[in-house]
């Protein structure tokens, strides 16, 4: 069976680029192993949220007095039916990409798919006894949860966030380990819902590269909640009673009833086959070039495998690079415009440089920065936490970053991301129209703080 492309991988890269590439008039298969969305559809992005928004409700519900709201006495809610919610929605939308792809007249195979070789110009893949030729190949077969030698780890009956998401009874406590994004969202999750929580993390703050004052307002924020954090401290033994952490020389064990891992992912680069065709490799990943090209012409990476920025969207954004090179667009990946967002309650969303950044290369900025409440509408929906947009400027006045705390800045930062993308000074941003009232309003107070 022969074919213009190759697509291994179903996850947002591969099944955004088999829609491209369809719709473009290039004969496709895709190969999917396992269910079509990948890690983001099944077992990551769209079920933690779904449980996330479950939470939220329960939050506001028990903060409705604030808002002269009375909630009856013995309010309750069930974890199977948060649960069963989850399943049916990861199922409604996997069946949906599944249609989409197809509907484009992209051949969707349900198997394992391995690089033989290279002959004649074709590339030649095995998939079940089958085998396929194509002329060009791209390369998305993600990530898996990296799981650290921790002593005992292998003797207990520990989570990734794969059976987090499965389970249908809390436990009474749980230690987390590992608190960027996923670490972070998770505690949220179980903190909401009555479970005491610790999250141990080996930096000096939480969400890793991310801004750090509004992690540690999030983090300050969460403490309040009951959340106990544990920074600048390494988990070195874990057991049936808990976790032993190391930090300043001293060691102590936090007592929990389940352990969570969380400590990063792992770009899946073995099984595949890609080194029956020598591509070049680059730290945890595949090298790729602004148009998602590795070192062979005709072979193309996106998506966690590249290592680079292991985000859905920016899957998403590096497909539509790299179909369009095959066919002659002119376009090119930027990651300077990537937005980060931590789906806590409340969000922390992130654009561009971080001050942190700026100053460890020595580059000259300033920031402008406001309370969330400097919106009206951030006030009237928000009683239990005030928030903060910061935006970074450069010498000329163009925003090169903007870091914001409160709801919903998951919605918002992308406004931040498109002045950023488009090098927009203050003077150009200060003339966009916010309706009112909005929360999107606080760019507008914001720029002319």
């Amino acid at each position: 069976m022969k074919y213009d492309i190759a697509i291994i991988g179903g996850g947002p890269a591969g099944y955004t680029a088999a829609e491209r590439a369809a719709a473009n008039g290039l004969q496709t298969v895709l190969f999917e192993k396992k269910a079509i969305g990948g890690v983001c559809l099944n077992e990551g992005c769209i079920p933690t949220k779904t449980l996330l928004y479950s939470a939220k409700l329960w939050d506001n519900m028990k903060g409705a007095s604030k808002y002269g709201i009375s909630v009856p006495d013995g309010s309750s809610f069930d974890m199977k039916k948060i649960i069963d919610r989850k399943d049916k929605i990861v199922k409604k939308l996997t069946g949906g990409v599944k249609m989409t792809v197809s509907s484009y007249g992209a051949v969707i195979v349900p198997q394992e798919a391995v690089i033989m070789g290279e002959a004649d110009g074709r590339f030649q893949l095995s998939a079940a006894g089958e085998v396929y030729e194509v002329t060009y190949l791209l390369v998305c077969t993600g990530s898996d949860t990296l799981i650290p030698p921790i002593k005992g780890l292998s003797e207990i009956d520990y989570w990734t966030s794969k059976e987090a998401l499965e389970i249908t009874t809390l436990p009474r406590s749980l230690v987390i380990i590992g608190g960027g994004v996923i670490g972070m969202e998770f505690a949220s999750f179980f903190n909401s819902m009555g479970v005491q929580v610790h999250v141990v993390e080996m930096m000096p703050e939480v969400l890793g590269a991310m801004d750090k004052e509004t992690s540690g307002m999030l983090r300050s924020e969460y403490q309040k909640r009951g959340v106990n954090f544990h920074l600048n401290a390494k988990v070195i033994e874990v057991g049936k009673e808990g976790a032993t952490i190391e930090k300043e020389g001293k060691t102590a064990l936090i007592e929990a009833e389940k352990v969570l891992v969380s400590v990063g992912r792992k770009a899946n680069l073995s099984q595949v086959g890609l080194d029956k065709l020598n591509i070049e490799l680059l730290r945890n990943g595949v090298k790729v070039d602004e148009h998602m090209q590795t070192s062979h012409p005709r072979v193309y990476a996106c998506g966690d495998i590249t290592g680079h920025s292991m985000l859905a969207h920016t899957a998403i954004r590096e497909s539509e690079v790299a179909v369009n090179h095959i066919l002659g667009v002119e376009d090119r990946m930027n990651y300077d415009c990537v937005p980060g967002v931590v789906y806590t309650n409340p969000e922390v969303a992130g654009v561009g440089k971080t001050e942190e950044e700026l100053k460890t290369s020595g580059i000259s900025y300033h920031v402008q920065k406001l309370p969330m409440a400097y919106s009206g509408r951030f006030v009237t929906e928000n009683e239990l936490v005030n928030g903060l947009c910061k935006l970074i400027l450069d010498d000329d006045d163009r925003v090169i970053g903007c870091h914001m705390l409160g709801n919903p800045v998951s919605e918002l930062i992308v406004l931040a991301g498109l002045a950023v993308q488009h090098g927009y000074t203050v003077e150009e941003f200060q003339k966009t129209v916010f309706p009112h009232p909005t929360v999107g309003e606080i760019f507008h107070e914001t720029l002319f703080a």
